[in-house]
């Protein structure tokens, strides 16, 4: 039997390439200053690609020469997207703060599901992608 509530689905190709042309400051949940983590080499690629990175990790002070913020709250600068690279289940928090903060767009990496958490921020207003690389799919759509 399906559930009343409607299923979590990503934006279209055509939304996804507006998105990633309309934002410049990113901030990444989750970055780390190790070069073996995938939010290292992602974060690396975006900058290459002309946006402003800001690290957001209680654990870093400085990632790719950018300042990193405990949280998403001290960020001192506007954020145009969350791009999150983080465990599943820290998603519904991360969620929350950034419905309180009213800020635009979240990303979830690939593996990173909440579909609960993702349909709350949709009902909130904010772009959701989730489940998939901002990486690739910069390189595929733009």
């Amino acid at each position: 039997m399906q559930s009343s509530k409607s299923k979590f689905s990503n934006p279209s190709d055509d939304e996804i390439r507006a998105l990633l042309k309309r934002v410049r400051n990113i901030a990444i949940v989750g970055l780390s200053s190790n070069p073996g983590r995938p939010s290292h080499g992602v974060a690396a690629s975006l900058k290459d690609f002309g946006y402003q990175v800001m690290p957001v990790n209680p654990s870093e002070r400085e990632v790719h020469g950018e300042r990193a913020w405990h949280d998403l709250a001290s960020v001192a600068e506007p954020i145009d997207l969350v791009d999150v690279f983080r465990r599943s289940e820290h998603v519904s928090g991360i969620v929350d703060e950034c419905i309180r903060l009213k800020l635009p767009a979240i990303w979830l990496q690939i593996g990173v599901v909440d579909e609960a958490a993702a349909l709350r921020a949709q009902a909130a207003g904010m772009t959701v992608v989730m489940d998939l690389c901002i990486y690739r799919e910069y390189l595929r759509l733009i």
